[in-house]
């Protein structure tokens, strides 16, 4: 007698036959893509754009975190393959959903590629498939939104197929964690989906950490970027309190850390960036308005960081008129940093952005200089901004311009060379202060 499916897939599963489907080969779906490969199941990766899946299909990785040789292994050895048609969805035994889930310009949630991407499955969703989603998303969104488009076909969640959810938990550039090494929170949709979410998350990171359900988990993920999100809007008010105080914040924080317990660091900055930090503690306000609760705190928090922006244009415009008597609107701007953090290449959610149309508003003729980001690609928020390219950083360029502000504080940049050749600097990283390099033109904000 034939096994039931779902053993036949726990077993699949377990011993690494499975072949494992990532809908969106971005920072999330790319870097799970690489790992499940690297764990030995076959991989397929899906995207819509055409272009992306020709270059990976090369094995050229556009992913910091996935190197271009370990991409081109995975492809030799026929453990990976992107491809943009969804009927492939029918060869894979689990697909994981790795889709954005951006804000609306009223900052609700946006969950149409979460949703296209559940009908495109269930056109080709057969039983004994594990359903995943990765995205970050408010609680309630797998049951509520994603099991019933994926039944619509006639199948159903615990019988026919399996449903889960598990929060991605990816952090560009960070040298210590990857995939594989950070613990990964997994739930299903009943015992027999979280079994097979064990499984497979077992074979392909290194800790895996069960919740009670869907519901539980998307909260998780929730949490801790609220938790971020009011802790980086705590700093950066007291940031402009100590300011208008005189007293250096980050001299501040760092005397603070001394503490050994009942402290953590946080620090200011010009904005909040990353597709996650800035949106999801959004969704959590959005879905508590369907019980009548007030998010008071999170709303809070994100009216200080969205307006640090305006906040550094302020001390910026008046940093130029005391020290240079120069007006914003006929001032030459060099920002430092594109990306949303140190050291690379990712853009989404940049504060950057903000400081440059703010800029640019007022009369400014804003440049960027980014070692990581070469031209600033088409982004559904900054199409005006495409194209653009990257300036060279010599003392000659420096010169040019009435005020460099640094936005993102990257290790290749040469500060001594910034501090030598630039009129006035802003600086909203405490990055020249941190490399001992101090001046009358150097000012923090």
């Amino acid at each position: 007698m034939p096994k039931p499916v779902f053993a036949t897939l726990f077993d699949r599963l377990s011993g690494r036959t499975a072949t494992i489907g990532v809908i969106g080969l971005g920072y999330v779906g790319l870097p799970l893509a690489a790992a499940c490969a690297r764990a030995g199941f076959k991989v397929v990766g899906f995207d819509i754009d055409d272009a992306k899946t020709v270059t990976l299909n090369s094995g050229v990785s556009y992913i910091d975190a996935v190197a271009s040789d370990e991409l081109a292994g995975h492809v030799a050895a026929k453990r990976f393959h992107a491809t943009s048609d969804f009927a492939h969805l029918k060869r894979c035994d689990v697909v994981v959903i790795c889709v954005p889930t951006p804000l609306s310009k009223h900052r609700e949630p946006d969950l149409s590629y979460v949703s296209q991407t559940a009908e495109n499955i269930t056109a080709q969703l057969k039983p004994g498939q594990l359903i995943v989603l990765e995205s970050t998303t408010y609680p309630g969104t797998t049951l509520e939104v994603l099991k019933p488009v994926l039944e619509a076909g006639g199948l159903r969640s615990g019988e026919d197929f399996w449903l889960g959810f598990s929060p991605e938990r990816e952090d560009p550039g960070n040298q210590r964690f990857d995939t594989t090494s950070i613990p990964k929170v997994v739930a299903g949709d009943g015992e027999q989906a979280s079994d097979l979410m064990k499984a497979l998350y077992g074979a392909v990171v290194d800790t895996v950490v069960p919740v009670s359900s869907p519901s539980v988990a998307e909260a998780v993920k929730i949490t801790e970027n609220v938790f971020r999100a009011v802790n980086i809007a705590l700093v950066n008010e007291l940031k402009v309190i100590y300011d208008a105080m005189g007293i250096d914040v980050w001299e501040v924080i760092d005397a603070a850390s001394t503490k050994p317990f009942g402290f953590m660091p946080f620090y200011p900055g010009p904005g909040l960036g990353g597709h996650c930090i800035p949106i999801d503690p959004f969704y959590l306000t959005w879905k508590s308005r369907e019980y009548g609760l007030p998010t008071r705190f999170i709303e809070l928090a994100g009216e200080i960081n969205l307006a640090m922006p305006k906040y550094v244009v302020g001390r910026l415009r008046d940093e130029l008129d005391q020290q240079q008597s120069v007006a914003l609107g006929a001032a030459c701007v060099l920002v430092l940093g594109l990306a949303y953090k140190k050291n690379v290449s990712d853009i989404r959610e940049s504060p950057s952005f903000a400081l440059i149309e703010l800029l640019e508003n007022h009369g400014s003729k804003v440049e960027f200089h980014d070692p990581h980001v070469d031209e600033i690609p088409m982004t559904r928020e900054h199409a005006d901004l495409a194209g653009r390219k990257s300036s060279d950083l010599t003392a000659e360029t420096i010169a040019r311009y009435n005020v460099v502000l640094v936005s993102t504080d990257h290790d290749a940049i040469d500060y001594q060379l910034v501090a030598n050749s630039a009129k006035l600097i802003v600086d909203t990283r405490n990055a020249f202060a941190k490399r001992s390099l101090q001046g009358e033109h150097i000012v923090k904000a």
